[in-house]
């Protein structure tokens, strides 16, 4: 019995193609040359074109079962039996071809004989106009009149604006009255004791601009099963969650969790969301799409991060989407097995983004918590615009995900004042951060407390790392402490300190704090209250409030760090002077292994404007200009025509680092003694991560020299494959090149000589059938287009003739048939005669009436495939 959701969808590719449907695999979720749609979202969608005509479809009848995509309902997944983000939709398409009549009867037999439903649990809906349909489910069918609904052209005609347009009739399955018993557990009702499982529109009409519905000369059928639904029911299963297309990926959280499934509304919901989400965002992104801030890139973003959330409310504080794409892969193989060969990519992307959300996560969940619970104690029901772009600006808390959570506790969101946030400078935006984050506040406040007990000049690093200094403040979970020992970690406050506190993209120092009797590493540095903290974990001793300590940097580490951040200030003026003045940096991390820099830019950079870029920035290094630091009143700087390299709200006293006669910046990062100190300069990557805005990532120093290093080893091993030198690797592939295509040439010409000298040995079998020349042989040593070379020879030579050539390779079969004119006007069809011969040998296919082609998986059938032929034509003639 048919029952598991692969046993499904097969027996339904099975069954059209018995009824000369071509059977194509699913497209791709990135729809390809439609900018019109975002994702495909339905079964027809890749077939547009064939539907309207700019486009000959490769056969008439079509199945597939198509992989789709829809965020229209995103709110109600998880809550609701049967919506989804991401689900298969089997359908079967006519273009031209057949019509009502056979698209409900062959429904009707799929459902009753190959799934085997019950046939009084069936219910149909058709449009209430639509006697056509009415009669055939009647007289043809056999149903009785009580169980053929006639609905509005709300629930059965699918129109949208101008043109094709039709009628559509639903095949509804009554689950019992234990499924629900309300008023809306009715046919077209959002209950869920009818569940329609099968759409099939009758597109009939081109409805025009004057409001007329005009016949379409050539009428097509458009179906929507969905696989979900129907593997639901086959299942027995309360809703599609429970199904085999789902439920092993929630079963795999769960064993993560340790919480029932069912525990409560809340955790159903959550591994719900979750299973749903990570089969849209695996699919997707193994079809080629990529989280980003626009378009389908932000839906993906969107659906990864409302899973992660939802995975915070079964236990999860750390990524784990990426672990599940392994049993999703296994779940859609069926129809997404370019999944399993890209597992090490998909998870690696879904990872990436886990983490990138988490790290802002904890504090926005916070900050819109407090939100909630204020609004909650004044009695009031909407979020204000300015508190969510609060969240969206400084969190990157998306608006959507705003909604969502604050929906949960009975509050809307202003969108419009959102908007209007938007729209204000950022600076104005960080000032209603700060006004109104009371627990940010609340921690500056603490740090600032330590302020009178700090050194007036508390960063020493410009010129040392290394600082004698005093313990001024412990502070772990936002408490103060007197002491910390050994394996704790805590931040630390110092007198002075020669640590660099990450800011302006440059990430923070690490080193060592000790002394005679206490040593701890120094994990990271940041700022709070505009002093420096030490992150630390203590690996020896006791330290207590009021010690003398030594705070040493790590040399190396700080030294890299320069170089690349210098190599950033370069890096800004050249992209100005190659690009154009339109350039400002929006973005940058300056670390010790690389940099990165974003910027506004309108396209892709070219070979040619990265050259340029890279060979003015490596003139500059070895022009070795002094890098030169004084600080300067914020006009004065501004008037010396200083950039401001990162935005930042600076004091009026600014510190200008100057590199020569070539850039002069506002900036408090550390920076090297002279730009030779740099080094080698290398892009290593250009990419755009947003509308307008590019990013560079590079290397200089010895992390280029390692790059460099790195691109030489391939060279060389790509020389020694091709046997040639390293400077005549690119001459020897294009070499090769030519000489492939000589091949390619030669090896054409040759098969065609092989097909003519066959052709005559092939004459000798023409066979007479009830009086029709019948040819059929197999020819292994001929490929696809050898076959179609040698008919057309055959037919050359032959008035009157049917021909079906066979050619077997390793692990298939290959058929190629062909009719005659006056052959095809008795009613011989190729295309047809090929459906049934390729079936003998566990394939299908199809084609014109004069000449069709079709595969086949079972090899050792192919002397049968072709011993069908004789008795097709026996039949026909």
């Amino acid at each position: 019995m048919i029952k598991t959701g692969d046993e499904i969808r097969q027996a339904y590719l099975d069954f059209f193609e018995s009824k000369d449907h071509l059977v194509l695999d699913s497209a791709p979720l990135v729809p390809k040359n439609d900018p019109s749609l975002l994702w495909i979202n339905a079964g027809m969608a890749p077939f547009k074109a064939y539907f309207d005509g700019s486009l000959e479809p490769p056969h008439p009848r079509i199945a597939t079962s198509q992989k789709c995509i829809r965020t229209n309902d995103i709110e109600n997944v998880g809550k609701t039996a049967r919506h989804h983000t991401y689900f298969e939709m089997l359908g079967n398409f006519s273009f031209g071809d057949y019509f009502k009549e056979k698209a409900i009867i062959w429904a009707w037999e799929f459902v009753t004989e190959v799934l085997e439903f019950e046939e009084d649990r069936l219910w149909i809906t058709i449009y209430k106009d639509d006697d056509e349909a009415h009669d055939i489910w009647q007289k043809k069918v056999g149903l009785p009149e009580e169980r053929i609904v006639r609905m509005g052209k709300k629930e059965n005609f699918w129109q949208i604006g101008t043109g094709p347009c039709g009628p559509c009739s639903e095949i509804h399955y009554d689950r019992g009255i234990e499924f629900g018993d309300s008023s809306e557990d009715v046919l077209g009702g959002e209950g869920d004791r009818f569940l329609e499982i099968w759409n099939l529109v009758f597109t009939q009409y081109n409805y025009t601009e004057a409001g007329e519905y005009k016949e379409l000369p050539n009428k097509n059928i458009d179906t929507g099963m969905g696989l979900e639904r129907v593997a639901s029911i086959l299942q027995n299963t309360k809703t599609n969650f429970e199904t085999d297309l789902i439920k092993p990926i929630i079963d795999e959280v769960v064993a993560k969790t340790g919480i029932a499934y069912q525990k409560d509304d809340e955790s159903q919901t959550a591994y719900r969301v979750i299973a749903d989400h990570i089969r849209s965002v695996a699919v997707a992104i193994s079809d080629g799409a990529l989280p980003s801030n626009e378009g389908r890139g932000y839906v993906i973003r969107r659906l990864i991060r409302r899973a992660a959330r939802y995975g915070r409310k079964i236990g999860f504080t750390e990524p784990f989407l990426y672990e599940l794409v392994k049993t999703t892969a296994e779940v859609v193989k069926g129809v997404a097995p370019d999944l399993k060969q890209q597992l090490a990519h998909v998870e690696n992307v879904i990872k990436s983004e886990e983490e990138s959300f988490l790290k802002t996560l904890e504090q926005g969940l916070n900050i819109l918590e407090d939100f909630l619970v204020d609004l909650k104690a004044e009695n009031k029901e909407v979020l204000s615009g300015k508190n969510a772009f609060i969240l969206y600006d400084t969190y990157g808390f998306p608006l959507d995900l705003t909604k969502d959570i604050a929906s949960e506790a009975g509050i809307m969101v202003d969108e419009e004042g959102f908007e209007a946030e938007m729209a204000a400078q950022r600076k104005r935006a960080r000032e209603a951060r700060e006004e109104t984050s009371f627990s940010s506040g609340e921690i500056d406040k603490l740090y600032a407390s330590f302020k009178a007990e700090v050194e007036a000049v508390e960063f020493t690093g410009y010129h040392s790392l290394t600082e004698e200094s005093e313990v001024v403040g412990i502070v772990r979970e936002n408490q103060k402490l007197q002491s910390i020992k050994k394996g704790e970690e805590a931040n630390l406050v110092l007198h002075k300190t020669p640590f660099y506190a990450e800011s302006g993209g440059q990430l923070g120092d690490k080193g060592i704090i000790k002394n005679e009797n206490f040593e701890a590493k120094v994990l990271n540095t940041f700022a709070r209250a505009k002093l420096p903290v030490h992150k630390v974990k203590v690996e020896k001793g006791e330290l207590k409030r009021g010690d003398s300590v030594k705070a040493v940097v790590y040399d190396d580490r700080r030294k890299a760090t320069a170089r690349h951040h210098s190599a950033t200030h370069l890096l800004h003026k050249t992209l100005k002077e190659v690009l154009g003045e339109h350039v400002n940096q929006s973005g940058s991390l300056v670390a010790p292994e690389k940099l990165r820099f974003d910027f506004t830019h309108f396209s892709a950079l070219s070979d040619q404007e990265l050259n340029e870029i890279e060979k003015r920035i490596n003139k500059a290094v070895m022009e070795n200009y002094p890098v030169e630091t004084e600080e300067k009143a914020l006009e004065e700087a501004k008037a010396m025509g200083a950039e401001a390299l990162f935005g930042e709200k600076y004091d009026e006293e600014v510190r200008v680092v100057k590199m020569g006669d070539y850039s002069l910046e506002l900036c408090g990062g550390t920076h090297v003694d002279a730009t030779g100190d740099i080094g080698p300069f290398k892009i290593i990557s250009e990419s755009g991560i947003a509308a307008g805005v590019r990013r560079i990532e590079a290397v200089v120093g010895e992390f280029a020299l390692d790059y460099f290093n790195e691109k030489v080893d391939i060279l060389n091993q790509a020389a020694a494959e091709l046997k040639t030198e390293p400077d005549q690797v690119a001459d020897r592939i294009k070499d090769l090149q030519k000489e492939k295509k000589e091949l390619q040439k030669e090896l054409q010409s040759l098969k065609q000589k092989l097909a003519g000298s066959k052709k005559d040995e092939l004459l000798d079998k023409l066979k007479n059938v009830a009086g029709i020349n019948v040819l059929t042989a197999e020819l292994s040593e001929l490929d696809n287009q050898g076959l179609r070379n040698l008919i057309d020879q055959l037919k050359d030579k032959l008035d009157s003739a049917v021909i079906v050539l066979a050619s077997k390779g390793q692990n298939k079969v290959v058929f190629v048939a062909s009719v005659t004119a006056d052959l095809i006007e008795q009613g011989f069809h190729a295309g047809k005669i090929i459906s049934e011969v390729a079936q003998v040998a566990g394939g299908g296919g199809g084609g014109r009436p004069d000449m069709a082609q079709a595969g086949g998986s079972k090899v050792d059938k192919t002397a049968a495939a072709l011993a069908k032929v004789e008795e097709i034509i026996k039949k026909q003639a």
